[in-house]
C-alpha cells in the first residue's frame, strides 16, 4: 500500500470506544501537564512559556488530526482541521470577552490562569452536553441543519455590521445581576481562593465570580461554534474532538494575544465571511448542483483566516506610521 493510500480511505482499524479512550487519555495528559508542570505557581506566564504551550497544543491537534485521517479517511480528517480552524478563529472573540470580564471584576493577572483552567474544564463538559443535543436533533430532524445555517449566516452578518467600539458592560449585565442574586460575593480577591468563609457565612470571591461569568459566556459562544461544526460534518467524533482541541489551548492563546488582540480588528470580517460560507454551503447542491468538498472548505477557511491576519497586520502598521 502506497503512503498516500493510508489517508485516502477509512480503515476503522480501532473500535469506536477505543478511539474515544485514546482521545480521553490525550486530553487528560495535556491538562495534567498544563496544570501541574507548566503552571505550578500563581504567576503571570512569560512570553516564551505561552509560545511553547501554544505550539504544544497546536502540534497535539495536528497529530490527532492525522490519527482521525488514518482511522476515518481523508475527508473526515480535513473536516477535523476545518472545524479546528473555525473554532480557533471564533476563540479570538472569547479572548476579548475574557479580558473584559477580568478587567471589570478586577482579577489580578497572576490568578487569571487558574480561572481559565477551570473554565476550560467546564467548557469541555458543557460542549459534550450541547454536542450530544445537537447530534440528537440532527439525527432525528435533518431540517435542523437549515436552522444552524440560518444562525451562522445571521451571526456572520451581525459581525460585519457591528461597531468596533461596542464593548460589553458586564457590571450592568443580566449575567452579573443573576449571579449576584444566588451568591454572597466578596468585593476583593482573597489570594487564589474561589470561596472563603467569614463568620459562618460562605462567600464567593471575584475569581469564582469571573469563572461563572466565563462559563455562561462560553455557552453563548457555543451557540455559534457548534452549529458551524455540524454544518461541516455530522460525525460526532470529529465534531467533539476538533471542538475540544481548539478550546484546550485557549488559556495559552489568551496570555499570548490579550495585549495585541485589538491589532487583529480586521480579522472579524474574515471570520464573518467564513461563518456565512459554512452557512451557505448546505444550499450549494440545491442551488448550483455542486457540493463543496472537505478540501475546498479547509482551503477557503485557512485562506480567509490567513488573509484577515495579514491584512490586519498591514493596516495596523500603516496606521502606526502615520
Amino acid at each position: 500500500m502506497e503512503f498516500w493510500e493510508l489517508f485516502t480511505s477509512p480503515h476503522a482499524t480501532m473500535a469506536p470506544m477505543l478511539r474515544w479512550s485514546i482521545f480521553g487519555v490525550v486530553i487528560i495528559a495535556l491538562l495534567f501537564f498544563d496544570l501541574f508542570i507548566f503552571n505550578r505557581k500563581n504567576e503571570v506566564p512569560n512570553f516564551l512559556h505561552t509560545v511553547v504551550l501554544c505550539i504544544l497544543y497546536i502540534a497535539a491537534a495536528c497529530v490527532f488530526g492525522l490519527f482521525v485521517t488514518y482511522e476515518e479517511g481523508s475527508d473526515q480528517g480535513l473536516d477535523f482541521f476545518t472545524g479546528f480552524l473555525v473554532e480557533k478563529s471564533l476563540s479570538l472573540d472569547n479572548i476579548f470577552i475574557m479580558s473584559m470580564i477580568f478587567a471589570s471584576i478586577g482579577v489580578p493577572r497572576e490568578y487569571q490562569h487558574r480561572v481559565l483552567f477551570w473554565g476550560i474544564l467546564g467548557a469541555i463538559v458543557m460542549r459534550a452536553l450541547l454536542i450530544g443535543v445537537g447530534e440528537a436533533l440532527v439525527a432525528n430532524f435533518h431540517w435542523v441543519l437549515y436552522v444552524f445555517s440560518a444562525i451562522l449566516i445571521y451571526t456572520g452578518a451581525k459581525m460585519v455590521l457591528s461597531k468596533d467600539d461596542e464593548e460589553p458592560d458586564f457590571e450592568n449585565s443580566k449575567i452579573f445581576k443573576f449571579v449576584s442574586k444566588i451568591f454572597n460575593i466578596k468585593s476583593k480577591v482573597v489570594g487564589a481562593h474561589f470561596f472563603v468563609k467569614e463568620k459562618g457565612k460562605l462567600y464567593i470571591t471575584p475569581l469564582f465570580f469571573a469563572l461563572v461569568v466565563i462559563e455562561l459566556m462560553d455557552v453563548v459562544f457555543a451557540l455559534d461554534s457548534i452549529p458551524a461544526i455540524f454544518l461541516i460534518t455530522q460525525d460526532v467524533f470529529v465534531v467533539y474532538t476538533s471542538n475540544i482541541f481548539a478550546i484546550l489551548g485557549l488559556r495559552a492563546l489568551y496570555f499570548l494575544l490579550e495585549a495585541i488582540v485589538y491589532k487583529f480588528k480586521y480579522l472579524k470580517y474574515a471570520i464573518s465571511i467564513i461563518l456565512i460560507f459554512i452557512g451557505l454551503k448546505i444550499f450549494a447542491p440545491v442551488l448550483f448542483g455542486y457540493e463543496v468538498s472537505a478540501l475546498e472548505s479547509l482551503v477557503v477557511t485557512f485562506g480567509l483566516l490567513f488573509g484577515g491576519i495579514v491584512f490586519s497586520m498591514y493596516k495596523t502598521r500603516e496606521e502606526n506610521t502615520k
